[in-house]
């Protein structure tokens, strides 16, 4: 059984990670109410500009542009967007697990495939793996010029045939409590089932249907790179405030187990000692 000097030690080391876990989490709520400012700012921009990509690749001929055009499948490229720091609950589990599972249902479908990887814990992730790497970064803090040097990259493979599908996986924020994984394949840019109306309204071109797709579908990427970046860091801190939360939660609980458990035993130590006291003092009159 512990002496009592060592659950004392116990108590105010489980007292010191409590403090800590709850200033995490204090830190993690300051962080998402950012995040989620930023993600409800762009996210109804990001839908609507995908929506008018997607009605106007429906009316165009995919050879019009390279990034439109589909080609066999023989080389793949896959993003995963992680976080930088960890103690974040299942967040990055989840993500590797479904990029895992993404390798081994194409492992024969792809000749040759490589990863996109965002974030220090992905990158740290399948390094050990020993996957081959086509990029790797840092987020920090998620921008604008961040997503745009993804997607620039990815478009110029694209165009260069370096690859012919790519794919990515994100997490996508709902609430604190819940993050919905994506794995969306983004190019080439797939057209919608046209209805009978889609297919009467005829689209005016000005300056020309050329000109405006060079100039549309990767301003839509970089969005959606963009709106990606976000969705995931307030994901990533919703999950770490969860995470802090209950972590706190159960320090506190580990907390009152203790100090119940040192009560008995300091009682029972001066149980002792008022028997041994007594003893003594019987001990002494006989």
């Amino acid at each position: 059984m512990p002496s009592l000097k060592d659950l004392k030690k116990r108590i105010e080391s489980v007292k010191k990670t409590e403090q800590i876990t709850r200033a995490m989490r204090m830190v993690a709520a300051a962080k998402l109410r950012r995040a989620q400012s930023s993600i409800i700012a762009a996210r109804p921009y990001a839908i609507k500009m995908n929506e008018v990509l997607v009605s106007l690749v429906t009316r165009t001929n995919p050879d019009v542009h390279p990034l439109l055009q589909v080609r066999e499948p023989k080389k793949g490229v896959l993003v995963v967007i992680a976080s930088d720091r960890g103690l974040c609950g299942a967040f990055n589990h989840n993500v590797f697990r479904a990029a895992d599972a993404f390798a081994n249902e194409n492992e024969g479908r792809y000749e040759d495939y490589s990863l996109v990887l965002v974030g220090r814990r992905c990158v740290d992730y399948f390094k050990r793996k020993g996957f081959p790497v086509r990029k790797s970064t840092m987020i920090g803090t998620p921008t604008y010029e961040l997503a745009v040097e993804i997607a620039d990259d990815l478009i110029d493979g694209y165009i260069k045939e370096e690859f012919d599908e790519l794919t990515i996986i994100f997490n996508e924020f709902q609430s604190a409590m819940r993050q919905v994984l994506h794995v969306d394949k983004i190019l080439p840019v797939e057209p919608m089932e046209a209805d009978d109306e889609m297919s009467t309204v005829e689209y005016l071109y000005e300056p020309s249907e050329e000109a405006l797709l060079d100039t549309l579908i990767p301003m839509s990427l970089r969005i959606f790179f963009y709106r990606a970046l976000l969705e995931s860091a307030a994901s990533e801190h919703g999950a770490r405030m969860t995470a802090m939360e209950n972590a706190s939660g159960n320090a506190v609980e580990m907390i009152d187990k203790l100090s119940i458990k040192y009560n008995r035993a300091r009682q029972a130590a001066i149980t002792t000692e008022l028997m041994e006291v007594v003893g003594g003092a019987e001990a002494l009159k006989g």
